[in-house]
């Protein structure tokens, strides 16, 4: 069976699997970014982990996972706030040439969408929308098993489709931004907004006082559920995905604002698109899977 080695690369860890065809994670092994230390020591410390993988060198490929928008087709990083040195830097090409391996890179939610395309919950499907709904809000739009990154590696980044232009301004996102809106961060703004700074410490301790049928949470949740449905029914006049599928931290509170955001999502699209599916994440590591896809995904036999 083939293989493939998938990178995780953070500001804060990396980490490096190995991974075969059908998403079996054989190894895995991680250690701090250090991104302070600069580029060619997070170079020479992803070459290193990797060549501490068993078997490494039978691999057929290595994909790359990377926070922030990257340009697939040269291999580089467009922005990287999270990792300074990396903007614009061939880490595709410093890695393919230390190993001889065709190497890519992606964003990082675009190689969870892969992963959750091709082997977890839209596993099957020609059309796949990934969401996560975490710290903020991130999108991947997976084709026939290959990520749709776009011109400039943008593709995907819902955080800024606005869905009330008549919010107020949060930071430097769009006004009305959903990640500003209904994202993790988002409903703990809120909660602090109406129950208080120290009554909210994150998302869950809103959807805890919903379940308790508080009122104000229950307005919040439902807030949240519609304006999740105004982006996904945005995306869903542009895609027309068969089926969405939606990961991250939020969808633990799902019981007090999902069904309600799809009725509502429903409600907003055409007849003829009411075959959409929703699905939860499946993958326990669709990241560092994913990424491991890339090479499967792009090298031929």
């Amino acid at each position: 069976m083939k293989t493939y080695i998938g990178v995780d690369l953070g500001g804060t860890n990396v980490r490096v699997a190995k991974v075969d065809e059908e998403g079996n994670v054989l190894q895995i092994v991680k250690d701090s970014t250090e991104i302070g230390k600069g580029t060619e020591h997070v170079i020479a410390k992803i070459i290193s982990l990797i060549e501490s993988i068993d078997g490494y060198d039978d691999c057929v490929g290595i994909g790359m996972g990377v926070p922030g928008p990257v340009d697939t087709v040269n291999g580089k990083m467009v922005l990287a706030t999270n990792l300074p040195g990396f903007e614009g830097y061939p880490i595709a090409k410093r890695i393919e040439d230390h190993f001889h391996k065709p190497t890519f890179v992606d964003n990082d939610v675009n190689v969870a969408g892969m992963g959750e395309a091709v082997l977890g919950a839209g596993k099957g499907k020609g059309i796949v929308y990934y969401v996560t709904i975490s710290t903020g809000i991130g999108g991947a739009l997976v084709v026939d098993q290959h990520v749709v990154a776009g011109k400039n590696g943008h593709a995907g980044e819902i955080a800024n489709i606005i869905i009330d232009r008549n919010r107020e301004k949060v930071n430097y996102l769009n006004v009305g931004a959903v990640e500003n809106e209904a994202s993790g961060t988002a409903m703990t703004r809120k909660g602090k907004a109406v129950f208080g700074i120290d009554a909210i410490a994150h998302a869950g301790d809103v959807f805890d006082l919903a379940r308790k049928g508080n009122a104000e949470a229950l307005k919040l949740c439902d807030d949240m559920a519609y304006d999740l449905a105004i982006m996904f029914s945005v995306i869903a006049h542009v895609v027309d995905p068969e089926v969405f599928v939606v990961g991250g931290g939020v969808m633990k509170g799902k019981d007090v604002f999902f069904e309600k955001m799809e009725n509502y999502f429903r409600n907003m699209i055409h007849k003829g698109m009411q075959t959409v599916e929703f699905k939860e994440a499946e993958l326990e590591e669709p990241g560092i899977i994913g990424a491991a896809m890339l090479p499967k995904a792009y090298v031929k036999d």
